[in-house]
Order: C-alpha cells, then sequence, then structure tokens
C-alpha cells in the first residue's frame, strides 16, 4: 500500500511510500492519502503527522501519468480537506519537498525539517501553473520574496533557509515531528479548530469564526480549563 497508517496516543502518522518514485504522488496515491486522512479525524485522533518513506518527504506530481488539469482539480480539493480538519497537522519533512510536496507541506499547520531537504515549486521549467490557493500558501508559509523566488526563477531552497525564512517551525525528524504532534493532543480541540479558522489555516467564511469564538467561549471546555487553573491541576478537554 503506497499509504500507511499508524496511530499512538491519539496521534496519527501517515507515511506516503513510494519509494520508486521519491513519493511523488499518482492520482490512486493521491485518493489514497485522501481517505486516509479522512479515516484518521473519523478514528478520534487528535493530531496527524505526514511523513514521506525512505529520506524523503514528496518529489511532486508522479509526471509519467500526469495527464490533464483534472489531476489539479482533485488535487485542490484534496489538499483544501487537509487544511481544514479540525486538529493540529504537522508535515515531517526531509530529502525533496518539490512541487506537490511543497502543497502537502502548506497545507499543514505545522513543519519539522531534517537535515538535508530541498524545496521548490518548479512550475516555471515545466509550463505548469499551481492554484491560487497554493501560491498564497506558499507566500504565507516562506514569505512573498522567497516565494516569488522559487515560483518565478524554480529557485531550490534548502532546510537552512526554510529554517532561517520560518518555513520550519522545528528542526528535526519523524520522531520529532510525532513529539511536536503529541503536543497538541491534550489542549482544547474547540479552541485549536477554531484558531485554525480565524488564522485562514481551515477554509471558511468569516461568519465560521464568529460561531466558533462564541461556541468556544459558551463551552464545557472553558468551564474545565478555568477549574484546572484554580486547583493547579491539568485540565481534561472533551471538545465540548
Amino acid at each position: 500500500m503506497p499509504i500507511t497508517s499508524e496511530t499512538t496516543d491519539a496521534v496519527t502518522v501517515l507515511t506516503i511510500d513510494r519509494t520508486h518514485r521519491r513519493n511523488a504522488l499518482d492520482l490512486t496515491t493521491l485518493e489514497e492519502l485522501h481517505a486516509a486522512v479522512v479515516a484518521a479525524v473519523g478514528s478520534g485522533c487528535r493530531a496527524l503527522v505526514l511523513a514521506g518513506a525512505e529520506g524523503h518527504f514528496c518529489a511532486g506530481a508522479d509526471l509519467t501519468e500526469l495527464e490533464d488539469v483534472s489531476f489539479t482539480e482533485r488535487l485542490a480539493e484534496v489538499l483544501q480537506h487537509l487544511a481544514g480538519v479540525p486538529i493540529t497537522t504537522v508535515a515531517a519533512i526531509s530529502g525533496s519537498c518539490m512541487g506537490l510536496g511543497m502543497q502537502l507541506a502548506v497545507a499543514c499547520d505545522l513543519r519539522v525539517v531534517d537535515t538535508p531537504a530541498r524545496f521548490a515549486v518548479p512550475v516555471a521549467k515545466l509550463g505548469l501553473m499551481v492554484d491560487k490557493w497554493t501560491l498564497d500558501r506558499v507566500a504565507r508559509c516562506w514569505g512573498e520574496g522567497a516565494a516569488r523566488h522559487m515560483v518565478l526563477t524554480a529557485a531550490v531552497l534548502t532546510e537552512d533557509d526554510a529554517w532561517r525564512l520560518g518555513f520550519a517551525q522545528v528542526r528535526g525528524g519523524l520522531d520529532t515531528a510525532v513529539d511536536l504532534a503529541r503536543s497538541a493532543v491534550p489542549l482544547a480541540p474547540l479552541s485549536q479548530a477554531g484558531s485554525k479558522l480565524g488564522m485562514g489555516t481551515a477554509p471558511g467564511p468569516d461568519g465560521d469564526y464568529s460561531a466558533a469564538f462564541a461556541r468556544a467561549w459558551a463551552s464545557e471546555d472553558l468551564v474545565e480549563g478555568q477549574r484546572a487553573f484554580g486547583e493547579r491541576r491539568t485540565p481534561t478537554f472533551v471538545g465540548r
């Protein structure tokens, strides 16, 4: 199976395993990845880590099978779903993070980058374009200057660039990414989901954030958080 899934302590790790193509995705694997994300969230996991097998995150789309724009249309749906899940998502990046790999990385909330790693959006070398959503996310995560550098000149950036420019939040490998994801597990689910809406990392109109704000302030979790603070103990949040 090109996508493997393992859940421990409410953290699900999804691994792309197409090492013969440096984990580049074809349509079948893209659909399997989407199904795995849906299943993980549906099972009640509280954080998600996306990784690639054997030293590469994802080298992009498998261009040997890319025939027309229908792939990119489906990809846009999968990426927006990943960005919109109400839990914390972490990309564990090493090796190649190119094209579609970059799109997966910017769809996640946080990024952990190992050495070595290489990043690119090489559309101008291929005569392709990515959707506006991707351009906006790359500019947000890297900064506009670095985004223009990669998109317009096909520049390849390194793990040091990712750290220097704020694309990576933590340096390290998969274990480090899992530890980061695990730190999100005991926190208040309504606060996390609502904050993703407010920061624009989850698709939705502004009114959705107002509703999430009101829901958090009226929640059982807020009462529990205040009580635990007063009692000097760790709160137990239930997402209500």
